[in-house]
């Protein structure tokens, strides 16, 4: 998602931030905790200044984050209690019903659960310290890291690649051998089932057409 927005200069409290995804994946919290960490004494004033979260303005002008979802739950886990966010659009004028509606239609809501399935609006958590743990969206990170596919402006593309992950590698490998799961993917990916997703790395190959 490209990140032109125009800042809000002063900090919010993380716990006043609504998600508008249900999941993220625990081991990609796990690897923004360690960076954090790494950080905080040295710069983390600075690190905050360069990673404002991008939210919009709904209803009661209540704060909903539509990205860096990973980033502000790492944050709320290590106890950070403020950050700043980018507001890009403004929409406390809009019923509840319209609301939800723009953001369906701008791709900035996923209300998708952890086996993938497709839930309303009403079953987002209240706060990013109640999204659920999706393994297969951790997969699709590292995934990305080891050269699987290209990172892609596409909104939730991340989630797209998890997705087709979570069809054609069995959750055992993921949850008790992730190295041989991410070498299952690796090769998954460059394969042509593949080639409809955002950042497709795999070659093109005309017998496959």
């Amino acid at each position: 998602m490209k990140e032109d927005f125009a800042p809000v200069l002063h900090p919010i409290a993380i716990a006043d931030l609504r998600p508008t995804q249900m999941t993220v994946g625990y081991r990609e919290v796990a690897r923004k905790r360690a960076e954090w960490r790494s950080r905080a004494e040295r710069d983390g004033g600075e690190f905050l200044g360069h990673h404002m979260i991008p939210a919009v303005l709904g209803p009661d002008a209540t704060p909903y984050i539509i990205d860096h979802h990973h980033l502000a739950r790492a944050l709320y886990d290590e106890g950070v209690t403020q950050v700043l966010v980018s507001v890009i659009a403004n929409l406390g004028l809009l019923k509840k019903s319209q609301f939800w509606t723009f953001l369906d239609n701008r791709n900035w809501v996923h209300p998708f659960d952890a086996e993938g399935e497709r839930r309303t609006h009403r079953d987002l958590p209240r706060h990013v310290g109640g999204m659920a743990d999706d393994p297969y969206r951790s997969l699709a990170g590292e995934l990305r890291r080891a050269g699987g596919y290209a990172k892609d402006n596409t909104p939730y593309s991340e989630f797209l690649w998890a997705d087709f992950l979570r069809r054609r590698v069995r959750a055992k490998l993921v949850e008790q051998h992730f190295e041989r799961a991410v070498v299952k993917a690796l090769d998954l990916a460059r394969g042509h089932d593949a080639s409809y997703l955002p950042g497709w790395c795999g070659r093109s190959d005309d017998t496959n057409r």
